[in-house]
């Protein structure tokens, strides 16, 4: 198998689609991924499990959720949730002698409240509908999970089969599923099926008479269920013709004024209710027609009487000053004649005389209202007041007209209203018609409730049946024939059990020479590990020191630890012989230079025929990268924006120290 593409679109931190090239060869079998903590290194080994298996899938950032709920939250946050989210993987894999061409597109999208998924499969350029229908036994046929976790691993895994107890599950699927042991568990299983079929190919006369009435049971109960299905498939034909005719008469009914027919009483009562309002404005106006308002037509002459009014007072207050101002005058003459005798003050004299007659010539004004200060003082305030009344006035005005405007509006609409003798012939058609809608909804509600319980009826008797066969089969005596076949079956069954037994020491010695051979290849201190034995039963490794005896996990280091989990995964592959890719992700935690070096030299150019291997900047530093590029065919960084939270691919590789990308 060889990944060759693989497109991602809104999915998780990926906004709009994402694609990177994965295509390798024999010379170049490595493509890396380099990205920061949280960029979505991880996401992209889920996306690649997550588009062959589904629900089935084991993803890492799906915890315990549903299915339904992790796809839900792997749309991305600022994509449109109706758009949803797809991957596309495309591989190539020999199949009987000839490379085949898969590309798996899995689309899911958020309806209401539900999540809905979808899967189409292409085989070299062809949709194919029968296997996206059953992709999930295709893949399963391609590639087992099982198999499969054996190859896609991350740190994490890595530094869970560092402790040799969780190893040990590792050890056996790898042992059963890669190795052949599961075809001979088969194998036997097959026969055990065989020896219970030929054990009941003799019936005693009760057994078969009781299994042909549960059969004629399930045959009523299959006729029942296939009843109810025809009776269910007519009553919705009829609904739907129902609900056409019900549609007809509704359109008919507008069409002819129904729905001025069905509003005409909430018409009259918004009548009633606006005429009511006009009144109430009509009788504002005639209240303000009887306050100042009227006065407005008076302007002009309201302001000549305001004019004269104002003279008046004015000549009022001169005259009251006149007096005072002669003596004023006399007292400044006699004090500036005492004060300086030989002045000449007969000019100022004349002036003061000449001011005087000016001031008594504005007290000629003849009084003709003489109003008092209040009188004054309202007559002052007056415009204003009129000019509040006028606004007022002008406001209600407008609200009457648009009053008066709505009842006009009302009117037409009361007027287009058909009689109910016109109208009742329509309604009666579409009164039939909902009651039709009606009693064949309530039909189908029933229908439905009889299917489920055909359904149930039927599932009942086929449990009964199948009940009865393996009851019969206990009882039964074994004839002649199926005797010697189960005889014969039996032998073949302890062969399969020896051969089992020897073929599982054979691969587990070729299993230990090749964990052996890789931890040696990966390990620093030369000569700390001697020799390597499996547990056949339990599947526990136990490490042989140079000494001869055996060494205790806990005496290694962590680092040496997680050196010895990627052994067992290189010798996995490396004795099963299947061509697979293997997926790397973060895979150097806990190593110290010389050991990554060792990883980066021995193990990452030889893991597998293609290597997509997921690092993080202090991982692959620049050192490294310089060992690994001739192994390399692409390199890609996965680059977040912290502002957007989303993540996008870019060729080339960079290193914290640099920040360059460097193809």
């Amino acid at each position: 198998m060889l990944l060759r593409k693989i497109t991602l679109t809104n999915f998780g931190a990926y906004l709009g689609e994402q694609s990177l090239d994965l295509a390798t060869d024999a010379r170049r079998p490595i493509v890396l991924i380099g990205g920061l903590n949280g960029c979505g290194k991880t996401t992209l080994l889920d996306a690649i499990q997550l588009s062959l298996y589904g629900p089935r899938a084991r993803c890492s950032g799906r915890g315990n959720r549903p299915y339904e709920t992790y796809l839900r939250e792997s749309i991305n946050r600022r994509a449109d949730q109706r758009e949803g989210t797809r991957i596309s993987l495309e591989f190539a894999l020999a199949i009987e002698g000839s490379e085949r061409h898969y590309k798996v597109n899995r689309r899911w999208f958020v309806e209401g409240n539900k999540v809905r998924e979808a899967v189409g499969i292409e085989i070299d350029g062809n949709y194919d509908p029968v296997i996206s229908e059953g992709w999930a036994d295709h893949i399963e046929d391609l590639l087992p999970l099982e198999v499969a976790s054996l190859f896609f691993f991350d740190g994490e895994k890595i530094e869970s089969l560092a402790d040799t107890r969780q190893a040990a599950t590792v050890i056996e699927s790898a042992v059963q599923s890669l190795l052949g042991i599961n075809t001979i568990r088969q194998l036997r299983t097959d026969l055990v099926a065989l020896e219970r079929r030929k054990a009941a190919s003799k019936e005693d006369k009760e057994a078969a008479e009781k299994i042909d009435a549960l059969r004629r049971e399930l045959h009523e109960a299959e006729a029942e269920v296939e009843a109810s299905l025809q009776g269910r498939a007519s009553l919705q034909s009829n609904l739907g013709q129902a609900q056409r005719r019900l549609a007809d008469a509704e359109h008919t009914f507008k069409k002819e004024g129904g729905a001025y027919y069905d509003r005409r009483l909430s018409l009259e009562a918004e009548r009633a209710a606006i005429s009511e309002q006009l009144d109430a404005a009509r009788q504002a106006l005639v209240s303000t027609a009887t306050g100042a308002l009227p006065l407005g037509l008076l302007t002009a002459q309201l302001t000549a009487v305001l004019e004269h009014s104002e003279q008046e007072r004015q000549a009022a207050k001169i005259t009251q000053v006149l007096d005072l101002l002669q003596e004023r005058d006399q007292w400044v003459l006699k004090h500036l004649s005492e004060a300086h005798p030989n002045a000449e003050l007969g000019s100022l004299a004349a002036q003061l005389e000449d001011d005087r007659e000016k001031r008594e010539k504005q007290t000629m004004v003849d009084v003709v209202y003489g109003l008092s200060d209040d009188a004054y003082n309202q007559l002052r305030a007056l415009p204003q007041i009129l000019e509040s009344e006028q606004r007022r006035a002008d406001d209600l005005i407008e609200n009457f007209n648009r009053l008066a405007e709505q009842i006009e509006n009302i009117d037409r609409q009361l007027a287009g209203v058909p009689e109910e003798e016109t109208i009742s012939l329509r309604l009666e058609e579409r009164d039939t018609a909902i009651r039709q809608v009606a009693q064949i909804e309530e039909a189908l509600s029933a229908a439905d409730v009889a299917h489920e319980r055909a359904l149930r009826k039927r599932e009942q008797a086929s449990v009964a049946l199948e009940r009865a066969h393996r009851t019969n089969i206990q009882r039964m005596e074994k004839s002649e024939d199926a005797a010697r076949v189960v005889e014969y079956s039996a032998k073949v069954r302890d062969t399969l059990d020896k051969f089992g037994c020897l073929l599982l020491e054979r691969r587990i010695d070729g299993l230990e020479v090749a964990v052996l051979d890789s931890f040696n290849k990966l390990m620093r201190k030369n000569g700390l590990v001697k020799d390597l034995r499996i547990n056949t039963e339990k599947y526990t490794i136990v490490l042989i020191g140079e000494d001869g005896e055996s060494i205790e996990p806990t005496r290694l280091s962590a680092g040496e630890r997680q050196l010895l989990a990627v052994s067992l995964l290189w010798g996995i592959a490396r004795v099963a012989g299947n061509r697979l890719p293997s997926v790397i992700d973060t895979p150097l935690g806990r190593l110290d230079s010389q050991h990554r070096e060792h990883l980066v030299r021995r193990y990452f150019p030889q893991a597998s025929h293609q290597v997509l291997l997921l690092s993080t900047d202090e991982e692959i530093d620049e050192h490294l990268l310089g060992l690994l590029k001739p192994h390399i065919a692409h390199t890609y960084t996965l680059v977040h924006d912290d502002s957007t939270l989303t993540t996008s691919v870019k060729s080339g590789y960079w290193w914290a120290t640099g920040g360059e990308y460097v193809a």
